[in-house]
């Protein structure tokens, strides 16, 4: 996935941004200077979560169970974006997003049967709270890396404690941090970004009261990886100028 969400940046910026040169002025030039920018994205993702054994799992108790193995699913994302300016290379980026997840847990043991556990149709409603740095505008395309937190609840909103299935539960309200980088490229009307996104969940997804299920476990997070692609639109009062910074 990493790769195919590299070659897709790549080629996207190397056909807009060959557009953006041939260009003989720069779009929006005095984009950044304005104090709220609106748009939308759009995201394709890889997801799965990221186990921590306990002292259990290597006790007789549980000498039938050789390992727990997440597994990895697609999914997508879809959002607004609200991009508030800070200074000159700085901006706070609001971006309300709902996104669709798949999870699994397979359960082997050494008899070579398996257990799958299966999380499926995860609908979250994520709000990152992110500040992008940007770097120099060079012509119609500058590059900028972003960080932040990201809070995502469950849109059932069924409590802190949702039983999935077969006795497994986990917690519906997910901490993450996310770090990504892009690059902004300015076209007449609008501003296009490619973007890949990592996020690292940081709280345990693990019930307070343990069951047979987790027995094994001392903690659960998620990992999530995400090619995205945002459209910012630019006002109409925003005229381009000839010459190159």
């Amino acid at each position: 996935l990493l790769r195919l969400q590299i070659i897709i940046i790549l080629g996207l910026l190397r056909t807009t941004g060959l557009y953006g040169q041939n260009l003989n002025h720069d779009n929006l030039w005095n984009y950044d200077e304005q104090n709220v920018h609106y748009g939308f994205l759009i995201g394709i993702h890889s997801s799965d979560y990221r186990i921590k054994y306990n002292n259990d799992f290597v006790g007789p108790g549980m000498d039938s169970l050789h390992s727990i193995v997440p597994g990895k699913h697609f999914g997508f994302k879809l959002g607004f974006v609200v991009d508030f300016y800070v200074f000159q290379y700085l901006s706070f980026r609001i971006t309300p997003t709902v996104a669709f997840y798949e999870y699994d847990l397979n359960y082997r043991y050494v008899d070579g049967q398996d257990d799958l556990l299966e999380f499926k149709d995860a609908t979250m409603l994520e709000i990152p709270l992110l500040f992008k740095y940007k770097s120099v505008r060079r012509s119609n395309v500058n590059m900028y890396l972003m960080a932040g937190p990201n809070f995502q609840f469950e849109a059932a909103g069924r409590g802190d404690g949702v039983k999935i299935k077969q006795g497994l539960e986990l917690k519906n309200f997910n901490t993450t941090f996310d770090v990504g980088m892009g690059f902004d490229i300015f076209f007449q009307l609008f501003k296009f970004t490619p973007e890949i996104r990592y996020s690292f969940g940081f709280r345990n997804l693990l019930p307070d009261k343990p069951n047979d299920f987790d027995a094994a476990l001392s903690k659960l997070t998620t990992h999530i990886v995400t090619a995205f692609i945002t459209f910012v639109g630019g006002p109409t009062y925003l005229k381009s100028r000839k010459g190159k910074y």
